[in-house]
């Protein structure tokens, strides 16, 4: 009856000594008695990975993940809180990050994202001080190339034409050029310009409404100038549009959640809710 009994004993300790050293089975790691799960991984592979991508990708992450609850235990161990600095940190994150998600799903569901071209023609004309620029600007067209061309001269006819079917034609024939740009529509740093047209360097006096023809070893060049902003100037409207809209939806966010914060206390005051002693 004893031998059974000691039997028993000996087999129920190594039972619960096996439950205790067994790793989770979607284990892919562990630190001490923390386990990293096979799902979390899985969770925060990016996808489409290569193979070889995929596992570097494991491999850094668990290494990341080892290191964070090694670092973790360490801290735990010497630093202490005695006055709960620390926790106290920790409950005015939390209270910050509540407030901050509760304030983007008001913004989400309230502001106004809608902005006109009127809207921007009145925050350019009374803020246009403030967008003064800091490098040359212009809106131009151009095309380079060989001057072994036999149509040379139709080229050029077709570049200085102002016609919708002579511009047509050359964007037929674009792929005979060593380069173009004819969008002279949209404002582009002139330094840009100056690096694919190195003759420009040469050029001290580029002037609104000028053409430019050059020939050299390299070939031919056609260049329009349509529109030129010098530094320190105002800088036109169409080129910090993008700008303008971000400052006019800051702008309405600031005075949203103004409105909302307003609102708020004035309702709690009303239902009792807050006093002031």
């Amino acid at each position: 009856m004893k031998n059974s009994l000691l039997t028993y004993l000996i087999l129920l300790i190594g039972l619960i000594s096996c439950e205790q050293d067994a790793p989770d089975q979607n284990a892919v790691a562990r630190v001490n008695d923390k386990y990293l799960s096979n799902t979390e991984l899985d969770e925060a592979m990016p996808i489409g990975l290569a193979i070889e991508d995929s596992i570097l990708y494991r491999n850094n992450y668990i290494k990341i993940w080892a290191t964070k609850e090694l670092l973790l235990e360490k801290a735990r161990i010497n630093v202490e809180d005695d006055n709960g600095e620390i926790e106290a940190l920790i409950l005015d994150y939390r209270r910050e990050l509540l407030i901050d998600r509760y304030k983007k799903a008001l913004l989400q569901q309230e502001l106004d994202t809608v902005i006109t071209d009127s809207d921007i023609n009145d925050y350019y004309e009374a803020n246009k001080n403030v967008y003064r620029l800091n490098e040359d600007l212009v809106q131009l067209k151009y095309i380079h190339f060989n001057k072994d061309m036999s149509d040379k001269k139709e080229l050029v006819r077709l570049f200085k034409s102002e016609t919708p079917e002579d511009l047509e034609e050359l964007i037929d024939r674009e792929l005979e050029f060593y380069s173009f740009s004819f969008n002279d529509s949209i404002w582009v740093a002139y330094r840009d310009v100056e690096k694919k047209l190195a003759f420009l360097k040469e050029e001290k006096n580029i002037k609104n409404k000028q053409y430019i023809q050059k020939e050299d070893s390299l070939g031919v060049y056609l260049l329009a100038v349509k529109d030129l902003r010098r530094r320190n100037e105002i800088a036109p409207l169409n080129y910090v549009i993008p700008t303008i809209k971000q400052m006019i939806l800051h702008k309405r966010k600031l005075e949203l959640m103004n409105e909302i914060e307003k609102t708020i206390m004035v309702d709690a005051i009303n239902n009792k809710q807050f006093e002031q002693y």
